[in-house]
């Protein structure tokens, strides 16, 4: 599951260079309900889905609703435990899983994916970047906040004996209990940077847009995450993939990136 690119930018080409209008963007043969795309999602992961005021809300809630849209379909999300997704996509319950599930080697056993986003790690900075900090390479002697024992914590250490080895000051490593407490090092003035998630520091900027800002490029992307279909279902994931296709020609994917603060280096296209 790492050579995605290339089938994901090819999809988006097939419908650009066809025009595929909302009505040419074929539904699967079958679904679950007549009439609606029933996908089920754990809404416990903003940005991409989360409750707010009792309402469900999020990237994947957006696009999915219009993706169903564009193969004429009326959105039908199912909420549910995260745990409980792949079983009751197993048993027929709904066409496909829309909850930002991670694509890993145990999982891809079990369902078939359509990638559509990267996730890695983030420099998070004081509003305004006063250190003008661009890369990862520009935080030698200065003070980086991370997660006791966490991977962001392994990143800072490499990056300090990176910065020694070109005869440069160490990275000043700073750990604490929690993102929140590396995020609260930088607010203070304790700390230049912190890493994180990219989905924990996109809910950062969100939550205090005045106060941080990401910088640099998205770093570590080492995993994607994709709608899930009915392993061996190849016109579920067929009708996905043009859909998906569609969605990122039209320009939604790229306008809700940008409502949800996403970096454009996690996008596939």
């Amino acid at each position: 599951m790492t050579h995605l690119r290339p089938i994901a930018l090819a999809l988006t080409l097939t419908v650009a260079a066809t025009g595929l209008a909302i009505a040419d963007v074929e539904p699967p043969a079958d679904t679950v309900n007549d009439g609606q795309l029933t996908y089920g999602m754990a809404a416990t992961f903003a940005p991409f889905e989360y409750m707010e005021g009792g309402e469900l809300k999020g990237f994947d809630v957006e696009f999915g609703a219009h993706m169903a849209e564009l193969m004429g379909l009326e959105p039908n999300p199912m909420t549910m435990d995260f745990n409980g997704l792949i079983p009751a996509l197993q048993a027929g319950r709904m066409d496909l899983i829309n909850s930002a599930m991670y694509i890993r080697p145990e999982r891809a056993e079990q369902v078939d994916f359509v990638p559509y986003m990267k996730i890695g790690n983030e420099i998070v900075v004081r509003k305004g970047n006063p250190e003008g900090i661009t890369s990862r390479e520009d935080l030698c002697g200065l003070s980086v906040a991370v997660t006791l024992g966490g991977i962001q914590e392994t990143y800072a250490r490499e990056d300090s004996t990176a910065c020694e080895a070109r005869g440069e000051e160490p990275v000043n490593v700073m750990t604490f209990p929690t993102a929140q407490d590396s995020a609260l090092a930088v607010r203070n003035g304790r700390a230049d940077a912190f890493f994180n998630s990219t989905p924990g520091a996109t809910v950062q900027i969100t939550v205090a847009p005045d106060t941080y800002e990401i910088t640099g490029e998205t770093f570590a992307a080492d995993t994607q995450i994709g709608f899930a279909v009915q392993k061996g279902n190849a016109d579920m994931k067929a009708a996905i993939e043009r859909a998906l296709a569609a969605a990122v020609a039209d320009g939604t994917y790229a306008k809700l990136m940008e409502k949800y603060n996403l970096p454009a280096s996690v996008s596939l296209f």
